[in-house]
């Protein structure tokens, strides 16, 4: 499996990435990495097994506007990176995945641009999991993708992340759930009940398995496998439980060693303690799936430390190595035929389920 790491991206760069990728490369010998930077930041890298340096002039910084991102740095490193996931003329790639922790903006524009999206898909979404409480976690997207999202987006988003969760976990019909302000129909903005709509109806067709409207907790009590919003939503989600998790470990932690009484308890719960750390360190859960594109790209927190960004490496290796792409891709041919294009109207059924005028064409496999 060969990875194309954006090393510039991210708020630390090379200083991260490189670490990174060193450590990620030990415990993956079969592995291979395209490392894209300035040339002077990468130098390091050079002569290191089973890595190829390719240069670029220019960084897309955090703060810089997609269009900047887009018109005016083509030889960006993120820009470089996602090109060797994009096929050749003989169908072929240069990558299997890219890995970026840079401008999400500018990460997700200049992908769409360069590899374009599935046929019946309008909008990319960034999908990536959650903890729960039944020791496993919870796939939600959109996490920052799009920030305003029709009812038709986040029905396509239903069927991407149910094929993500299909090819990932094996769960072959995996359960869906409508983020929401409460369980019943006639609950949130008109938006979302247009939404819930299109969902039972593409239940009722068998292209997705919708469980009905959750809230905020349901993700984490593990209520569904899956897990839809819009993008505001899902970052502020995504955020807020990040900063959650750092919460309950500092709160510990001060407790525990509070005075010689507690930390002697801290001592004999030593064992529970490391087990609820580790279950909740928001960092092995980093690197989100760019669903929707014909590649595979991969987006780390931009404030990633080492480990945090390997585990994003490590999801790429694992996606590429499974076919996501193609996997996703399939189970999306299968189903994207039947959903509405964005804007139809209802038109009159036979079977009265809905179906919407000008259903987008099913795609096939992707080189």
């Amino acid at each position: 499996m060969r990875i194309a790491v954006d090393c510039m991206g991210g708020d630390h760069g090379p200083s991260i990435t490189l670490p990174a990728c060193k450590a990620f490369l030990e415990r993956h010998p079969d592995a291979e990495l395209v490392l894209v930077g300035l040339p002077e930041a990468i130098e390091p890298a050079n002569g290191w097994a089973r890595v190829t340096l390719v240069a670029a002039s220019e960084v897309v910084s955090m703060d810089d506007p997609v269009e900047v991102a887009l018109r005016r740095k083509k030889d960006s490193s993120m820009r470089v990176a996602i090109s060797q996931v994009k096929p050749g003329e003989g169908g072929q790639t240069k990558a299997h995945a890219c890995v970026s922790a840079g401008n999400t903006g500018a990460l997700m524009a200049v992908a769409r641009y360069l590899l374009k999206t599935v046929e019946g898909i309008d909008r990319p979404a960034i999908a990536s999991v959650m903890p729960n409480q039944h020791d496993g976690y919870t796939t939600v997207l959109d996490l920052g993708a799009n920030v305003d999202c029709s009812a038709e987006h986040l029905l396509q988003f239903a069927v991407m992340g149910s094929a993500l969760v299909a090819a990932v976990d094996g769960k072959e019909n995996p359960t869906v759930g409508l983020l929401n302000i409460g369980e019943e129909m006639i609950k949130g903005n008109d938006t979302i009940k247009q939404a819930g709509e299109l969902l039972r109806q593409a239940d009722a067709r068998g292209a997705i398995n919708f469980h009905g409207n959750v809230e905020g907790n349901d993700i984490f009590k593990g209520t569904t496998d899956l897990v839809v919003c819009d993008g505001f939503v899902g970052n502020v989600a995504l955020k807020t439980a990040e900063g959650l998790a750092t919460l309950f470990a500092s709160v510990i932690k001060q407790e525990f060693t509070r005075n010689i009484f507690t930390k002697l308890v801290a001592i004999v719960a030593l064992p529970v303690l490391s087990h609820f750390k580790k279950r909740m360190d928001h960092r092995r859960y980093n690197g989100a799936a760019l669903l929707g594109l014909r590649g595979l790209v991969f987006k780390s927190h931009g404030s990633a430390d080492a480990f945090s960004f390997e585990q994003a490496l490590n999801r790429a290796y694992h996606a590429a190595r499974h076919r996501l792409l193609d996997r996703v891709h399939d189970r999306i041919a299968a189903t994207v035929g039947s959903l509405p294009a964005e804007g139809a109207e209802p038109v009159d059924n036979p079977q009265g389920d809905g179906v919407t005028a000008a259903p987008h064409t099913p795609v096939g496999r992707v080189a």
